[in-house]
């Protein structure tokens, strides 16, 4: 029995996936739904594959790219100011406004204006990425560095430890939950940032591609790169999970370990 728990545990999410895509299917055939307004999985699957490798690989690549190019930007920024916004009262009231007031702005209306400025090729992409990206590891770094215990910091410094010490040694490693929580949720913000810079302005890449489909009421093929957009979103949170996993297994939930 337990043995059974465990395998139904273990495959729930596939069970699930496929029990929503056989809904899916029946209900496009047993109420006769274009294509146009919802294809089928299985015509998303077949006007899928009739577009040459050679055309996707262009398309998933030009993506793929931005994204972590936008990512390591977000990251590269984002712990060194998070650090800074938590160890000094200052630039916290200072920065923490203005970064809130950034991240209300809606980076889809701003998009165009980013275009014009920074002229074609990747800059403008990569940089809208960025803007969506890096706000969530900036404010989880800072929570959890912030919420490291007291009492560890007040022992760190009756044994006289630097600041830098007290950073890197204390307050960073307690913050490693915190921050792989936000590389993870931001994996999938950096997919988002990179299609909504090629809805505005590419000529290549998945966002680019579902946009041409869709203009040319081409729906299933849209859909399908849509399907390669989750897939690509899922194996960069994979990517992050295991590399949390390989480096950092106790900041893990037990459950994951």
């Amino acid at each position: 029995m337990k043995n059974v728990l465990r395998l139904a545990d273990r495959f729930a999410p596939l069970l699930a996936v496929i029990f929503v895509l056989a809904v899916w299917q029946v209900a496009t055939v047993a109420f006769k739904i274009p294509s146009f307004l919802l294809p089928s999985p299985t015509r998303i699957v077949s006007d899928g594959w009739k577009v040459e490798w050679f055309i996707w690989a262009n398309h998933i690549w030009a993506t793929f790219r931005v994204a972590v190019m936008g990512y390591a930007l977000a990251i590269a920024v984002a712990i060194p100011l998070a650090i800074g916004l938590a160890m000094s009262r200052l630039l916290s009231r200072t920065l923490y406004p203005m970064l809130v007031v950034i991240q209300s702005t809606p980076v889809v209306a701003v998009a165009p204006i980013i275009v014009v400025t920074l002229g074609s090729g990747d800059l403008p992409k990569v940089v809208i990425t960025f803007l969506i990206t890096f706000f969530p590891i900036v404010v989880s770094t800072t929570t959890g560095l912030l919420a490291t215990p007291e009492e560890l910091i007040e022992l760190s410094r009756s044994l006289r430890a630097g600041r830098s010490r007290e950073i890197f040694h204390i307050r960073l490693p307690f913050a490693l939950p915190f921050l792989f929580s936000a590389l993870k949720i931001s994996t999938t913000l950096a997919v988002i940032g990179a299609v909504v810079a090629e809805f505005v302005a590419a000529e290549n890449g998945l966002g680019f591609f579902i946009a041409f489909s869709t203009s040319f009421f081409k729906i299933p093929q849209a859909f399908s790169g849509l399907v390669i957009l989750v897939m690509l979103s899922l194996v960069l949170f994979r990517l992050v999970g295991f590399i949390q996993k390989r480096f950092a297994p106790w900041s893990l939930p037990k459950s994951e370990r």
